[in-house]
Formats: structure tokens, sequence, C-alpha cells
């Protein structure tokens, strides 16, 4: 599934530049193939490494590096396609708006996105979470009121915490009622952080 990993020469003894090629041209026929669902890379952030992964619909998953690059993968493969391929520069557009994001030269994102992974009442809120405005921030409350489901303030929680599309889909500008930040899937430092860049942009 996974083509990352350049094996130890001791045991397969060809070129880094050589293996690189490679990749490269596996890349390529792949995608002349129409043999990949599914494409990755990762992007270094202020946040620590984050992974991107996308389908022909558009990005389905964001994933911090303390979700384990190695298990959102494997549930990509379970729940997608096994047909999983590094291929940055199919996530180049993606990465370049999440470094516009993270620079303060970029307030929405324009992306498009496979929502595969937001069903039911969690689909629901996370396809709300995009018109909290930059900067802005709501209480898990006030969401679930938005959302027709004022007593679901709960489940609305649980919809933040398992959004796969973090920074994207902007779970970090839900707190609690009293202003606390609650949960976040990439950790609070990550989730304090990005309300930080979005006060002083």
């Amino acid at each position: 599934m996974k083509s990352t990993e350049i094996p130890n020469r001791e045991y397969f003894p060809v070129s880094r530049k050589k293996m690189t090629e490679l990749h490269r041209r596996f890349e390529q026929k792949a995608s002349e193939n129409e043999a990949r669902d599914i494409s990755y890379r990762t992007l270094d952030t202020p946040l620590g490494k984050l992974m991107l992964a996308s389908t022909n619909t558009g990005l389905i998953r964001i994933a911090f590096e303390r979700e384990d690059f190695d298990a959102v993968l494997q549930q990509l493969a379970d729940s997608i396609s096994p047909r999983i391929i590094e291929s940055p520069d199919e996530l180049d557009t993606a990465a370049r708006e999440l470094e516009e994001y993270f620079s303060g030269h970029r307030t929405s994102f324009g992306l498009p996105l496979d929502r595969r992974l937001s069903r039911g009442f969690r689909g629901s809120v996370q396809e709300y979470l995009p018109k909290i405005g930059f900067g802005q921030t709501v209480s898990y409350k006030e969401l679930a009121e938005q959302v027709g489901n004022p007593h679901a303030v709960r489940a609305v929680g649980s919809a933040c915490a398992t959004n796969p599309l973090p920074v994207v889909v902007p779970c970090h500008r839900v707190l609690r009622t009293d202003g606390s930040l609650g949960g976040y899937v990439g950790g609070l430092d990550a989730k304090a952080a990005l309300l930080e860049l979005e006060a002083t942009v």
C-alpha cells in the first residue's frame, strides 16, 4: 500500500536517486492507468507534520502526526480503497493553500472536499463548520442550535472531535460555553495556536 520507505541498501542495493526516479515513474503509470484511488503526502507546518489525502472527488483527510499516519492510511484503505499511493504533486494545491493559511495570507479555503467520511449528524455538523468565519468562535451549544438540535451538545462535541478534515473544516473555532478550549484532534496546543493565528491576522 505505502511506498514512502526506501529499503535499506544492505538488502536492496539501489541508490536513493534511482529509487526516487522509479517512484516518480510508478506514480505516473498509476495515474495513467487509473490504478490509484487515494493520493497522499505530508506537509511541514507550524503545528508539526500533517498528512493530506485526496480522492478524485477532493480532499478526504487531514491528519496530525499524533494520530499515527500509518493507522490513518490503514483506516482509509479499509473504508475507501486500498489503492493508495504517495503522490505529492496531486496535493500541491491543498499544500499551497495550507501554507498560505499558516503564513497569514489566506482566511478561507477553496478546495474541493470528499465528504464520504462525514455521515449522519456528524456530517451535518462538519458541513456547517466552514460557516464559522475566520477569527470567529461559537460554543458547542450554539453550534447544536445552529444545526437544529439544541440538546445535542455532546454529539456536536463528538462530531468536532472526529472531523476528518481539521484546519480546512475549522472545528478549532468551536469552544465550550465558558470559553475554554474543549478538545481537539491535534491536541489543545494546536487548537490554541490556530485560534491565536486567526486572532492576529
